[in-house]
């Protein structure tokens, strides 16, 4: 890791990698508040080493058992802890499900706000490298539905901590999808131990006039080379990352469109029920009047993702695809 260095503001900040960022968010947390536990499966395996070794009696790396262990971490946030419950695979989160919907998202409510669940589920969303069907999912949008829940799905070291040090000190559960594909990513982040992003606040990646590009979690890293290309020749494109799934940030998102008149929405997820299909009800409820063209959805097709490279390799938008949208909103 680099030597920290100060910005021209005098604030403080580090060049890391978003997994080192990662764990240096959970570390900080475990410092800050005693309450703080991190409870999982495999946590060395998946990225949690340096935090494991550190903290040794403040991590319990349990059985390869979703449900047991996530019910455990709920029990444990109901009684005033405040856990980091770690399901390694995103695909996981199924088995999860249970106490994940059923308990921890419904309690508070049930009880009429005398039970708090404020504990975070983390999970990473591995595809692209032939994992296969059971272990290649982007869930996320299975979760959508569930009132209670908080959704996050930072693409960046620098949000990465902030909005997990956020999760934490939050009063509801929350839940943070990695994307396995931004963990090498480095970028300049804060060494500030109070350093939080909020949630439910989109960033604006590039300001732009002519189309409004939402990138959702890994569909960010095509969606940058894709906007290259386009800025290259002449074409300004307003690229939002919505950092936070739920609460969706709706004000950025119709801002812009208003701005732009135009919108393409790019996800790795399938594209049935998604967060790409939801934004468009959203703009056409409630900005149908700045539309100049049909939104273009881009998303994974409704089929499982194969274990060939060369077939898994067509699931997902490329940032040809991406091209090629905007210009058709532009015609």
């Amino acid at each position: 890791m680099a030597a920290a260095v100060n910005d021209k503001s005098g604030n403080a900040y580090v060049r890391m990698s978003y997994l080192d960022a990662l764990q240096q968010a959970q570390m900080e947390e475990l410092e800050r508040d005693e309450r703080v536990i991190i409870i999982g499966e495999d946590l060395a395996v998946y990225g949690d080493g340096k935090v494991v070794s550190r903290y040794p009696t403040r991590t319990w790396s349990t059985p390869i058992s979703e449900t047991s262990f996530t019910g455990m971490g709920i029990g444990a946030a109901m009684t005033g802890l405040r856990p980091i419950v770690c399901l390694s695979i995103a695909s996981f989160m199924y088995l999860a499900s249970d106490p994940i919907i059923n308990q921890a998202a419904k309690l508070r409510y049930m009880t009429g706000g005398q039970i708090g669940v404020p504990i975070v589920f983390r999970c990473c969303m591995f595809y692209g490298v032939s994992n296969a069907a059971q272990h290649s999912d982007r869930p996320y949008p299975v979760f959508l539905n569930v009132p209670g829940l908080k959704i996050l799905c930072p693409t960046t070291p620098s949000d990465i901590k902030g909005l997990l040090k956020s999760a934490v000190r939050d009063d509801d559960p929350v839940m943070l999808f990695e994307d396995t594909k931004f963990w090498t990513v480095k970028d300049e982040v804060p060494t500030d131990p109070e350093y939080l992003l909020p949630i439910g606040k989109a960033a604006i990646r590039q300001a732009g006039s002519d189309v409004t590009l939402i990138a959702i979690a890994g569909a960010m890293r095509v969606a940058l080379e894709a906007v290259k290309v386009l800025t290259a020749e002449g074409i300004s494109v307003e690229l939002i990352d919505p950092r936070t799934l739920k609460p969706l940030d709706t004000e950025t998102v119709l801002t812009s469109v208003a701005k732009t008149g135009r919108l393409v929405i790019v996800e790795n997820a399938h594209r049935v029920c998604s967060l790409a299909a939801e934004i468009a009800a959203i703009v056409s409820e409630q900005g149908f009047e700045y539309l100049k063209r049909p939104i273009q959805r881009l998303a994974a097709p409704d089929v499982h993702v194969p274990f060939s490279p060369v077939l898994e390799s067509l699931m997902y938008p490329r940032a040809e695809a991406i091209i090629a949208s905007v210009k058709t909103v532009l015609r």
